[in-house]
């Protein structure tokens, strides 16, 4: 036994030996160098174009189609309203559609707001579209006695006479009918064909009339009234005197009872 691996032993010692030797021995390999001079170096002199972006190129891709994520957009205040009134509306009527709320929600919201709209533009039409009495969307001045001032006040307290003179003094027919028709009203009120009231309106007098004679009559110079006062048109003396002793005729008629 010994013996054999003695004679193992000896060949791989002499394997090794004869690998160092061959080794030691063998030659390097040669690198062929390769010499190159500067008419060699190929020079390229090709235009070179520089490429700039634009300023704005941003700009161009802000389209819908190069935007690759979707954002929810915020609810506003307003949004938020709607959805909390909804809810409201869900639990009263028991409504299981959330969507149909919101819908019933929204219209109800904006009928409510046209209604607004309209009314606050007769409330401007009617301040605005107001002329000595005659409001557009109430009375017209037609029907309308007067309008208020102290003298429609305190028309028991006048002595109208003194006033349509010192008004025929100075010209003014116009308000000489005024203060005819004033008077008038006084006399009818002291007698108790009327009974006076700064709301009422010639409609209103015409009706408290019993006799034919004396709705006639009232009807007629109401409408001289009307025309003259309310209408604004001149008038000139031959008019003035035909109005004048209507008025005096039925003032002295109320008068007498």
């Amino acid at each position: 036994m010994n013996k054999i691996l003695l004679i193992l032993s000896f060949l791989f010692f002499s394997g090794i030996s004869h690998a160092q030797d061959s080794f030691a021995t063998a030659e390097p390999p040669k690198i062929n160098s390769l010499k190159y001079t500067e008419k060699d170096i190929q020079v390229d002199s090709s235009t070179v174009e520089a490429k700039t972006f634009s300023k704005n190129f941003k700009k161009k891709y802000t389209d819908p189609d190069f935007v690759y994520e979707e954002k929810v957009p915020e609810k506003g205040l307003w949004q938020r309203f709607i959805e909390w009134l909804a809810g409201i509306y869900r639990s009263i009527f028991k409504e299981q559609n959330a969507q149909a709320s919101v819908n019933f929600v929204t219209i109800f919201l904006r009928t409510i707001a046209v209604l607004i709209i309209v009314f606050v533009i007769y409330l401007i039409a009617k301040a605005l579209i107001n002329k000595e009495g005659q409001w557009i969307f109430g009375k017209n001045s037609n029907k309308r006695n007067v309008y208020y001032s102290d003298i429609e006040k305190n028309i028991h307290l006048l002595d109208f006479e003194k006033l349509i003179g010192e008004s025929l003094q100075t010209g003014e027919k116009r308000i000489a009918i005024r203060y005819y028709y004033l008077w008038l009203l006084k006399v009818m009120a002291q007698n108790h064909y009327i009974e006076w009231d700064i709301e009422k309106t010639n409609s209103d007098y015409l009706y408290e009339l019993k006799k034919p004679e004396h709705k006639e009559d009232f009807t007629y110079l109401s409408y001289l009234y009307n025309y003259i006062w309310y209408g604004e048109f001149a008038i000139d003396e031959t008019s003035f005197i035909k109005a004048e002793n209507r008025f005096k005729n039925a003032i002295k008629t109320f008068s007498n009872g």
